[in-house]
């Protein structure tokens, strides 16, 4: 869950992460304030704004990468993560193929001199035919689709075997199939495997019928909480300043700028 109030604190033995009152940025320039939530396991985090308004920032500082200007972190100590990066910021120079790619996820465990063994290899197997691709793990990354390619990358998070996946705009560039597919990837990993979820995305519709809380970020936090209680069509046109409908098509949310017709 995310607590908007910070005097809120969760003892819970199941957070894995808190942030109290934090302000992130890069040397004097705060790129966003007053950061208050909790993570607990089993949780599937969408966190969702235009691009730029610091949702990278945010899962720089959930991982450690960055930290707080002010405010406090806390980390559950034995907590693992895996992280997935936007494919684009992959290099695809080096004719690595779809195994080399997600042993890497290996070495973390290993450590900088560490050799992986055929055990490493078995494993990454498993999280290969886990994504749906055990077929193409001798195939070349660079010669894979969007939606391969993104599969190879979450398996080579899994190989971390981490408690909480992060992923940054894992559906962007992607065609709808591709992106529906994904989704259905993420929502069974968390639900079936009980794996903890925290998600980037620029587009409000792709994690409406995911998340389970839901951070909104456009210049600053504008909104945080259960899925349920964020998306509302008038809290959303509240906070965007345009008319916004949250309708339904049969079990699925839809988010419309603009209204719509009764």
């Amino acid at each position: 869950m995310i607590n908007m109030n910070s005097n809120n604190k969760n003892n819970n033995q199941d957070t894995v992460l808190e942030f109290a009152d934090v302000n992130l940025g890069y040397g004097k320039r705060t790129i966003i304030s007053n950061v208050n939530l909790t993570l607990s396991h089993g949780d599937f985090l969408g966190i969702v704004g235009p691009n730029g308004t610091g949702k990278t920032t945010i899962l720089k500082a959930i991982l450690g990468i960055l930290q707080p200007l002010s405010g406090r972190i806390t980390r559950q100590p034995k907590a693992r993560f895996g992280y997935v990066p936007q494919r684009q910021f992959i290099d695809e120079v080096y004719p690595f193929t779809v195994m080399d790619v997600a042993l890497m996820g290996r070495y973390t465990l290993l450590g900088v001199f560490g050799k992986p063994h055929q055990s490493d290899k078995e494993t990454v197997m498993n999280c290969l035919n886990h994504v749906g691709i055990a077929d193409l793990a001798n195939r070349q990354y660079r010669e894979l689709s969007g939606g391969q390619k993104q599969r190879t990358l979450i398996a080579r998070a899994l190989a971390m075997e981490p408690e909480i996946l992060i992923l940054d705009e894992p559906t962007n560039d992607m065609d709808i199939g591709s992106e529906y597919a994904i989704m259905e990837l993420l929502a069974k990993f968390n639900q079936t495997d009980s794996l903890t979820i925290v998600m980037v995305s620029h587009l409000l519709n792709v994690v409406a019928n995911y998340a389970k809380t839901l951070a909104l970020i456009d210049e600053g936090i504008k909104a945080m909480g259960k899925i349920e209680d964020v998306l509302s069509s008038d809290k959303l046109t509240s906070i965007y300043g345009i008319p916004v409908e949250v309708a339904s098509c049969g079990s699925q949310r839809v988010v419309i700028t603009g209204g719509c017709d009764a």
